[in-house]
């Protein structure tokens, strides 16, 4: 057989196919809006040729900024379709944060909502590849009434093609870029229709970016015919209304979404009887209000771990895995590997531990990434012996479900964002006023870990409220700490390094740090 026949789809296939196949049925709603398939076909051509006739081809860059919207995921398709390259940028992020990726990424073309037009302005001025700024609505809606549709194809992309090139914080204090295939984004597809409990007609409601992890499920929901329910962002009272209006059977969340759901059903009855899994992850769960959940919300929980670097998937704890009586499985497994993926526990030999022994949790699979955007030192680190290395230490019971134990990386997960305490302490220390400081996670009942930062003053007096806002004002509020220590001195280790340990003890003391 000719070999070329065997080459593999594309995510860009994968679109083209879904966004076809399913005609009047209705693809998207969002508020009062409704658009199907067949509307999402004829502006997704539209956004190909505007894009095209703005200059990206294949191997060029897209960004994003904006809410929730059929046109957000729309622009992305139209850029998988031309072998392009789209980046998310994070609505809570700072300035500072857009401008350095839209740099290093080189993207040329750049949407933003309006209440975004500003910040558009300014990171095309920081920012010397971005030729072109975009405002999704009227303006964007105009321009593509301007032009006539492109026919929405694959040919001409590779499997090999950078598709989704997602960024995540970075020990070094510098965002690196993951590069994501289009390969790796169908096996994607494949696994979260295999693995993460996906209705055969979904109809799957997304309250958290679908330029981040939201999207997961969201080409999947579109494969099957099914129907996606976006919201701007989320409240308890909007997310549980929208499942009861809309029948909603599939749902995404991180832990502390859960948390306020639960807390806002207490007050307000809904009909959630439709809901067949909600997909949650991205942030520790507190094991009671796991079991609260699954009592108050029925048997529909279903807990995935992954990395951005793994396409955000890897292993799954099913629905009927979540036994209340098991807490040791609840408070500590992230489950079992999931379709496409094989998985290990891994020495510093890169050698395979017994079940029992704790070692590196490591993965294999097509969905993992291509390696780190221009940055080949840390590729070879991830991807070292071939293996994916996550930095997360754990080990495999005698079951074959994986438990996680700590973090090579310091990185804090609070309310589904991912934290690099580098980047905070980078910030802190570049105040007059700081002479060092260590920022570690503490326990929080609703956000999973709370910023903490330990700030040794230099020799004048420094305002905790000052510093709080000086992050804020940089990093944005998610990595602005919620609690500042000013102490004499830090602890240290033997060979004189900051003893972050020590500074966890206390706060941690009789508590496991999860890091799902």
């Amino acid at each position: 057989m000719d070999a070329r026949a065997q080459q593999d789809i594309t995510y860009a296939d994968v679109i083209a196919e879904a966004l076809h196949r399913h005609g009047d049925r209705v693809a998207f709603v969002a508020g009062e809006r409704r658009m199907t398939y067949t509307e999402a076909v004829d502006v997704t051509g539209r956004m190909v040729r505007l894009l095209a006739d703005h200059g990206v081809t294949r191997g060029g860059g897209v960004l994003a900024l904006g809410p929730n919207s059929p046109e957000v995921f729309l622009l992305q398709a139209a850029a998988y379709l031309l072998g392009a390259r789209f980046t998310g940028l994070h609505a809570l992020g700072s300035r500072e944060d857009h401008a350095f990726v839209a740099r290093d990424s080189e993207a040329t073309v750049l949407v933003v909502s309006p209440a975004h037009g500003e910040a558009g302005a300014e990171i095309k001025a920081r920012a010397g590849s971005v030729q072109h700024v975009f405002t999704f609505g009227k303006e964007l809606d105009d321009l593509l009434a301007r032009v006539e549709p492109a026919r929405l194809t694959g040919h001409g992309v590779t499997p090999d093609d950078i598709a989704w090139l997602q960024y995540t914080g970075g020990t070094t204090g510098v965002p690196k870029g993951v590069m994501l295939s289009q390969r790796a984004m169908v096996q994607e597809v494949q696994t979260w229709l295999a693995s993460y409990g996906m209705p055969h007609y979904p109809r799957y409601l997304a309250a958290s970016p679908i330029t981040h992890a939201a999207v997961l499920a969201l080409v999947p929901t579109l494969v099957r015919g099914g129907t996606v329910i976006l919201q701007e962002s989320f409240s308890p009272a909007a997310y549980a209304a929208a499942i009861a209006e809309h029948r909603v059977n599939y749902a995404f969340a991180v832990p502390t979404m859960i948390y306020e759901l639960l807390s806002h059903l207490e007050a307000a009855e809904y009909d959630l009887s439709s809901l067949e899994t909600i997909a949650y992850g991205a942030a520790p769960i507190s094991p009671t209000r796991l079991i609260e959940a699954r009592e108050r919300l029925g048997p529909v929980l279903l807990q995935g771990y992954a990395q951005t670097e793994s396409a955000g998937v890897m292993m799954t704890l099913r629905q009927h895995e979540h036994d209340g009586a098991d807490l040791e499985r609840l408070s500590g497994s992230c489950g079992r590997p999931a379709v496409g993926f094989v998985c290990a526990v891994l020495d510093e030999d890169g050698h395979e531990v017994p079940d029992g022994t704790v070692g590196e949790i490591c993965t294999r699979s097509r969905a993992v990434m291509t390696g780190y955007w221009r940055r080949p030192e840390l590729t070879d680190q991830a991807l070292a012996g071939g293996w994916l290395h996550t930095g997360d230490m754990g080990y495999r019971d005698a079951d074959g479900y994986y438990h996680l134990v700590d973090r090579l990386k310091d990185m804090i997960i609070s309310g589904g964002f991912n934290i690099y305490p580098k980047e905070v302490e980078d910030v802190l220390t570049s105040h007059p006023g700081v002479a060092s400081a260590a920022v570690i996670g503490v326990p929080h009942p609703k956000w999973g870990e709370e910023v903490t930062a330990y700030v040794v003053p230099r020799a004048h007096a420094v305002d905790v409220d000052e510093l709080i806002e000086f992050v804020r004002s940089r990093k944005g509020p998610h990595n602005a700490p919620k609690v500042v220590h000013l102490v004499d001195d830090l602890p240290k280790t033997t060979v004189g390094k900051i003893d972050k340990k020590a500074l966890r003890a206390a706060h941690w003391a009789g508590a496991e740090r999860q890091v799902h």
